[in-house]
């Protein structure tokens, strides 16, 4: 792997968890947006969970080919999961997401950018349990969005509170030093898949 493809731009997917409708993750999803194609090292790939099939039912135990969002996955140099907490936890669209895949995880990084009641930090928390069984690594910055509803304007955007555009940013730098450091190791996965 060439200096360029290390150092260059990283390509970063940021996953919209929750399927309902309506739904906290619209607003949300299009500040994430606004903010992250301001920065100039990544290429942003916006995956809503919501328009994407993924069925049950026809899941296979080491990830899926006939995903449609397999290629975009494998493409990815890192992860953001934009997601809800439901119940104490994240939503079985995210865990469904996550076991369709496998190998499209391998030796890549994960940030969170969480939102609920508490700010998300019980989904973010069992997350961090579920990315090393996949050889993903979780960066430990992260993004808590308490009570997000609180703070949308008149026409239904999103205005952070303070600090939380610098929580991002912080959590973004540390995806990007995680996504160079692993993107040079990622040339085959060692369960023995290329």
């Amino acid at each position: 792997m060439t200096e360029e493809n290390v150092n260059g731009r990283l390509r970063i997917a940021v996953i919209i968890g929750s399927v309902r409708r309506p739904r906290m993750a619209d607003p949300l999803a299009a500040w994430l947006e606004r903010e992250l194609t301001a920065i100039d090292w990544l290429d942003l790939d916006m995956i809503d969970l919501a328009s994407v099939s993924l069925p049950m039912h026809e899941m296979q135990p080491v990830g899926a080919a006939a995903s449609p969002i397999a290629g975009r996955l494998a493409d990815a140099d890192g992860f953001v999961f934009l997601t809800p907490e439901y119940n104490h936890s994240f939503p079985a669209s995210v865990k469904n997401a996550i076991d369709w895949h496998f190998t499209e995880w391998a030796y890549k990084p994960v940030a969170f950018v969480a939102y609920g009641f508490s700010g998300g930090i019980r989904a973010v928390e069992q997350l961090r349990t579920i990315f090393p069984e996949l050889r993903a690594t979780t960066v430990r910055e992260s993004v808590l969005l308490p009570m997000p509803w609180e703070h949308l304007d008149a026409e239904g955007r999103f205005l952070p509170p303070p600090d939380t555009v610098q929580a991002l940013h912080t959590t973004m730098n540390e995806l990007r030093t995680w996504a160079r450091a692993l993107r040079s190791h990622r040339v085959t996965d060692l369960a023995g898949r290329a």
